[in-house]
């Protein structure tokens, strides 16, 4: 396969169903057109991607434009940057929005001593153990080790089945207050949110399941099994500049965060436990997430989704679908923006096709965040509460950093 230069046919891309405006349910059309469009696949005989204008109100939005856009022509960041250059500020037509920016943290020290040099030592020797860790791991996963079985793990093979795609917005300053209290990151609090989220849905499901064998007397608290092994696959942006970066900028040859596809993928342990203390996961997965920051692991995934399959096609095919799920956390505009004229409520990324029964999106978008599930109905028959479950994590969470900050007024001064 191969690119070739073709001219554009908009009547081939744009589709504009006529629909009735007094429909019952519209939230549950929008999201049963967007799902129906999961079984179907972009024709390679024209540019890989269409437009579906659905001018029909829902509880969110005036009228919904699904944009369905072929992996092959970018990751989340591209095309978020493609977006952005599409929009313009709600408050200013004539102005582009402002790009989200993403600091990367830098450990580099100029100043000398010996000190400092056997920080730098131990730093790249630890980069370099985690690193062999990690690869060990990914290898492991791809020839034999695979995750427990639980109610959100799909069995081979998967085929190509419906997904059900499904969203739900959470306040991106509940979010924050979280991590400032906890000294984290936004990924991080997510990834927290994530693991108590799905630790309620499976221990919800091993319950009902123990209530039917046994009559009653299941226990209504934890249900768990213990050491349940449950990994994301969990991808990261491998541009040296972090973030969304203008279009023009994303398109010039000499950029150092070119368009295209430039991701890698950690296996992130999720814990599964019902726990007393809830900030328990909030530390836990900053203490994950700060190691997965120093390892080569996305890397190494990256050059192994490249060149691996010419040599062992079968075993790459399966690997994605060991793991339970996949996580991606793409940042949005932080204003709000209006689309040729059209005030944006909301923005929802996701995506079908993968080898896996759920993906995890989040998205963020002025003051709202998005999490927005790819499930697979054969496995998940009821994405809905489990969304809900994400949701209500987050105030749980919350409420956890507000009571401990009425104990210790001092959590807060950590930023």
């Amino acid at each position: 396969m191969r690119w070739v230069r073709t001219e554009v046919n908009l009547d081939n891309h744009v589709r504009v169903p006529k629909l009735d405006p007094c429909m019952e349910s519209p939230d549950n059309f929008v999201e049963d057109y967007a799902s129906n469009l999961s079984t179907t696949i972009i024709s390679k005989s024209m540019p890989l991607w269409d437009v579906h204008l659905l001018n029909v109100q829902t509880s969110e939005a005036q009228s919904t434009c699904i944009i369905r856009v072929h992996h092959s022509l970018g990751d989340g960041i591209s095309l978020m940057s493609l977006l952005l250059s599409c929009t313009r500020k709600a408050s200013d037509a004539e102005a582009l929005p402002s790009i989200p920016t993403i600091k990367r943290s830098n450990t580099s020290n100029n100043s000398g001593g010996f000190s400092q040099f056997l920080l730098k030592l131990w730093c790249l020797a630890l980069l370099y153990w985690n690193t062999i860790v990690d690869i060990v791991m990914s290898l492991g996963t791809i020839f034999f080790l695979e995750d427990t079985k639980t109610p959100l793990k799909a069995t081979l093979p998967l085929g190509t089945p419906r997904k059900r795609l499904v969203h739900k917005t959470i306040s991106l300053d509940d979010v924050k207050l979280v991590k400032n209290a906890m000294g984290a990151t936004i990924n991080d609090v997510m990834v927290a949110i994530t693991q108590v989220g799905l630790s309620s849905y499976i221990n919800r499901k091993f319950g009902d399941n123990k209530k039917d064998n046994q009559g009653a007397k299941g226990n209504a608290s934890n249900n768990l099994p213990n050491n349940i092994r449950l990994r994301a696959a969990l991808f990261v942006n491998l541009r040296s500049s972090a973030g969304i970066q203008a279009f023009d900028d994303m398109t010039r040859r000499d950029s150092k965060a070119r368009w295209g596809n430039h991701i890698g993928y950690v296996l992130f342990p999720f814990t599964m436990a019902i726990r007393d203390d809830l900030l328990d996961h909030v530390r836990e997965a900053k203490l994950t997430g700060d190691r997965k920051k120093a390892t080569f692991e996305a890397k190494f995934n990256y050059c192994m989704a490249r060149f691996f399959p010419k040599w062992f096609t079968n075993k790459m095919s399966s690997f994605p679908s060991r793991t339970t799920l996949w996580f991606s956390n793409t940042p949005g505009p932080a204003e709000e923006i209006s689309y040729f004229g059209h005030p944006v409520s909301f923005i929802a990324l996701s995506v079908y096709g993968q080898p896996n029964a759920l993906m995890i999106h989040v998205v963020s978008y002025e003051k709202k965040m998005k999490i927005i599930l790819s499930a697979d109905e054969n496995v998940i028959s009821d994405p809905h509460q489990l969304c809900d479950d994400l949701q209500n994590s987050l105030e749980l969470i919350k409420n956890a950093v507000i009571a401990r900050k009425r104990e210790d007024p001092q959590l807060y001064k950590h930023h």
